[in-house]
């Protein structure tokens, strides 16, 4: 059956007209690539996707890439994703499709997970397999496509958390040489799997997402060292926030980063100058308000987890009710509720690797249904207490 796969044509893709006006800050310093027609997420940069648009985060349940690429397709047409498939194992999670990629550093796997290695392990070969697997069902399903398209890789910090070195087993965290390194290596990556991505699907306006599940832990100094016994030291938020700005520079491309842990380092995502931000919207607090609005206020794109990942079945909901938390949320930062249509997708709250492959499409279905709907309830919706 064919997908319905298409892009509206002549619809405006404009940024929208926020409570403030930002002017764009153009030259933008990108470490690989400069494309003065990207300038920053201040906004300088349209909105890749139509108003009342959803996307997954990434990772799906099962192993075939053919048949997650189709749902993909048949639920989010608008602005679909390449999905993860951990369960394929090895080379198939976040850390080890991302590491597959790297430049002129090749990892191994270890009873707990990667490390730097002099030659490729052999799970390595696996990852590249898996991942040219996944670009063929994308590069099939999506034939003649165009519009939004989001991969995604691993960010910088959590690569660097988890990845271990091999002399000391100390995570390359422990080492900034390493960490510049890995920096360098991920930038070039990243740029290489641009290419490829526009190669398997040319219509596609590509969207990058940095996943750094560990980037508060890393701001935190909450790293373990190999031992176990003591932490690796806090990382200067400037730091943070330059190494991660290089590698979201060397997309080229509108860029997200996705952190869904608690207490997230707004502020040291901000300045690493990506188009937008991907986070749990349940774990939002309210003193985090102030640094989400300015960012939304400055014209980011707000990728918003307004749906649980895996909610128990008592408490599964309409997803008007989804809508209605989105707006709740848009209306307490300050922000024109007619503006949230076109600046905020709905997301799922995190990865769907552990959701019962029966209900991904449920999911799926309900975050489109509940963007389809903002535009339409932004004027109705109730200021009514409560972040979610």
């Amino acid at each position: 059956m064919k997908r319905r796969l298409y892009r509206m044509a002549g619809h405006e893709r404009g940024g929208a007209s926020r409570r403030r006006m930002c002017p764009g800050l153009a030259g933008a310093k990108l470490s690989i690539v400069h494309d003065d027609t990207l300038g920053d997420a201040r906004g300088a940069r349209p909105f890749p996707w139509l108003a009342g648009s959803a996307t997954g985060i990434g990772s799906m349940p099962g192993t075939d890439p053919m048949e997650a690429a189709r749902i993909v397709a048949g639920e989010l047409p608008d602005f679909p994703y390449l999905p993860e498939l951990p369960s394929r194992g090895p080379g198939a999670d976040l850390i080890g499709r991302t590491a597959a990629l790297l430049i002129d550093m090749p990892v191994e796997t270890t009873t707990g997970g990667w490390r730097i290695a002099e030659r490729p392990g052999r799970y390595m070969q696996a990852a590249r397999s898996m991942m040219s697997a996944d670009l063929d069902a994308i590069e099939e399903v999506f034939s003649g496509y165009e519009g939004p398209l989001k991969f995604s890789l691993c960010g910088p910090w959590t690569l660097a958390a988890t990845i271990e070195l091999a002399r000391t087993l100390n995570p390359v965290l422990s080492d900034g040489g390493a960490v510049a390194d890995l920096t360098v290596s991920l930038a070039e990556a990243t740029a290489a799997q641009v290419a490829e991505m526009a190669k398997r699907v040319p219509g596609a306006d590509l969207v990058v997402q940095f996943d750094e599940p560990a980037l508060a832990a890393v701001a935190r100094g909450e790293i373990p060292t190999a031992s176990g016994l003591s932490r690796l030291a806090a990382v200067d938020a400037p730091v943070m926030s330059d190494r991660l700005g290089t590698v979201v520079g060397a997309a080229g491309r509108y860029s997200v980063v996705h952190c869904c842990a608690n207490e997230v380092p707004f502020g040291i995502i901000w300045a690493a100058r990506p188009n937008a931000i991907a986070f749990d919207l349940s774990l939002l607090r309210r003193e985090e308000a102030d640094s989400v609005a300015e960012m939304a206020d400055a014209g980011a794109g707000i990728l918003a987890g307004a749906v649980p990942a895996i909610p128990p079945v008592a408490q599964r909901e309409e997803p008007v009710r989804t809508t209605q938390r989105v707006l709740r949320f848009w209306r307490r930062l300050g922000m024109a509720p007619e503006d949230c249509a076109q600046q905020v997708v709905v997301t799922p709250s995190c990865g769907l690797a552990g959701v019962p492959p029966a209900r991904v499409t449920e999911l799926l279905a309900h975050c489109r249904e509940a963007a389809r709907m903002v535009a339409e309830l932004a004027e109705e919706s109730e200021d009514t207490e409560g972040w979610a």
